[in-house]
């Protein structure tokens, strides 16, 4: 596996795939890997040629009182699995490697930036589009790879993508989960023993939401079920549950929407989220 670390050098090992007719997939993540990121790699592994995965813990999507710092980071340990799911090429920039000077101009996020996580983490979402956006030119990959289990970011991706005529494609990962239900997510590492033992019902709660939707197709009473059950089998303060559109992310649900309920809950360390889509053929 090539581990590189600065730009120019990543240039040169694109441009050498690229010439050689090399199909590529990218996987991007901010590190501390998982088998959720394992499963990004695993499906681009399948399906190109040539896997890039990249490390980089963006400070562009953290807001001042968020945890850029506490953040889990582990290189040794992301170099080894990465190396284990056949990645061929892992690029681990610093921040002044990925952001040497600042010209002002920015990437704002539409309305779908202003529901679920990005309604309490204004500027969120700009931060992730400034780092895809570069790294999206930097690889130049024909697929790319990201998980449901962050759908509001997936979403906003796609529209990018789509509204910006990207040359790639976006690929969409099923959530990988414990075998209680939990998804998988770097910040589970903070939860405490008991908080870890709560946190399965909120996968719970979206099947109880979703199920009750399916049958009497009441988005208020939906969202009421699944309130209900993550306040009865969990200490965690609900941040939101929220059934909306999905990808559009509004609450214009027609007949032939797609939906998606997704919730996010604070526990003392961790705020964990996580979501189902359910599509216009109730699937």
């Amino acid at each position: 596996m090539i581990q590189i670390q600065l730009i120019a050098d990543l240039k040169k090992c694109i441009n050498e795939a690229k010439t050689t007719g090399k199909s590529i997939g990218f996987v991007p993540t901010m590190g501390y890997l998982h088998e959720g990121h394992m499963s990004l790699a695993n499906q681009a592994r399948e399906e190109n040629d040539f896997v890039v995965m990249s490390i980089f813990v963006n400070p562009a999507q953290f807001g001042p009182n968020e945890d850029l710092d506490k953040y889990p980071r582990d290189l040794n340990r992301d170099i080894k699995m990465a190396k284990e799911a056949g990645v061929d090429l892992l690029f681990f920039p610093q921040v002044n490697e990925m952001y040497p000077q600042d010209g002002g101009i920015t990437i704002r996020a539409g309305a779908q930036a202003n529901v679920l996580c990005g309604a309490s983490r204004p500027g969120h979402f700009d931060g992730v589009l400034k780092v895809v956006t570069k790294l999206f030119h930097l690889v130049e990959p024909t697929r790319v790879y990201f998980g449901q289990k962050d759908a509001q970011q997936l979403a906003i991706i796609e529209t990018l993508v789509r509204d910006y005529n990207f040359p790639l494609e976006v690929r969409r990962v099923p959530t990988v989960r414990e075998f209680d239900g939990l998804a998988k997510s770097s910040r589970n590492v903070f939860l405490s023993e008991q908080d870890r033992k709560e946190a399965p019902s909120i996968h719970q709660a979206i099947q109880l939401g979703l199920e009750h939707y399916k049958e009497h197709q009441n988005v208020d009473e939906a969202k009421k079920v699944t309130k209900q059950h993550i306040e009865n089998s969990t200490s965690g303060n609900i941040d939101y549950v929220e059934l909306l559109s999905y990808p559009n992310l509004t609450n214009d649900i027609s007949s032939n929407s797609s939906v998606i309920l997704a919730v996010a809950v604070f526990f003392e360390k961790a705020r964990l989220i996580d979501n189902m889509m359910l599509n216009n053929k109730g699937e």
